[in-house]
């Protein structure tokens, strides 16, 4: 459905965007993700048609952007990460007004509008002024205002920046659904776990570059793969303890251990799984007490961190 190929966007001297190339299957929920100023925005934009690329090409479903703009935003729906609402009319008005803009027939908008105001939970804010609404309301609104002409990509930059946990709650609630009706979405944030939880993919830039795009399992297995182990013994003396330590010390692939507390041992294995599933069947083998061995996972935060550092 979306493809990126070396896709680059240059501010004078500055590289947003550098040499970026990605692909997005349909009906894939894919995160794009990257600390503030990583060039998501930039990238965003330049696939909504918004700016023109300084170099490369991105196609939405077999289309290059630059060729066919306009068939292109006919294809794509674009949530702003600060998004536009129109003080002075009411929720239907402000759908109205857009579906207009599209060309929808007057027939087909009062029943498109009603279908989404339930889709973004908005059905009882129908009547009401956009200027009543709450920041998460809005926020939903613009969604349905994304969705208005039924495109077939949805780009969203940072949808739940400045929600409570019940709004963050309600808009992925919202997404699933939207998944559920064969979207393709690609939406960003700067905040990892958040979209881990609904992704089914994420890219993540820094700089402008690509640190990583895969699946969440394979981000995990990346970083994840030589992180540490926690072994506990059960009833183990100091005796007990020199003698693991020992031993552990003499096994390939095991490059530090540290005591954490009383009976357990923390150990720094350069290997895959099999060279760890090894080190527990020697601990049995030498009648240690293994009562726990299980690595330490890092949390996505210290993901994010480990991925994008300089």
């Amino acid at each position: 459905m979306l493809k990126l190929d070396n896709l680059t966007r240059d501010y004078g001297k500055f590289r947003a965007v550098d040499h970026l190339s990605l692909k997005i299957g349909a009906g894939e929920l894919h995160g794009f993700v990257g600390p503030n100023g990583a060039g998501k925005s930039t990238t965003m934009r330049m696939l909504a048609t918004l700016l023109a690329p300084t170099s490369g090409k991105a196609y939405v479903d077999g289309v290059e952007i630059s060729r066919s703009p306009s068939k292109i935003r006919r294809m794509v729906g674009y949530m702003p990460d600060f998004f536009g609402v129109y003080d002075g009319l009411k929720s239907w008005e402000y759908l109205d007004f857009y579906a207009r803009c599209y060309h929808i027939p007057a027939k087909e908008r009062d029943r498109m509008i009603d279908q989404l105001l339930e889709l973004v939970n908005l059905s009882d804010k129908k009547f009401a002024y956009v200027d009543e609404l709450s920041r998460g309301m809005k926020q939903r609104l613009c969604l349905a205002h994304s969705l208005i002409h039924d495109p077939k990509l949805l780009i969203l930059d940072e949808p739940a920046s400045g929600m409570d946990p019940r709004a963050r709650a309600e808009m992925k609630g919202i997404l699933k659904t939207l998944k559920e009706m064969g979207k393709t979405v690609l939406i960003s944030s700067h905040i990892l776990p958040e979209l881990s939880e609904m992704c089914d993919s994420l890219t993540i830039i820094d700089h402008g570059k690509l640190v990583f795009s895969g699946s969440v399992g394979a981000l995990d297995k990346k970083m994840n793969g030589n992180a540490p182990i926690d072994i506990a013994f059960s009833g183990a003396d100091e005796a007990e303890i020199d003698r693991a330590v020992e031993m552990l010390r003499q096994q390939p692939g095991v490059t530090g251990i540290r005591q954490e507390e009383a009976g357990l041992l923390r150990v720094e294995l350069d290997g895959d799984e099999a060279l760890a599933a090894g080190l527990l069947k020697r601990l049995i083998a030498d009648d240690f007490a293994v009562a726990d061995f299980h690595r330490i996972p890092m949390n996505l935060e210290k993901v994010f961190m480990e991925v994008t550092q300089e």
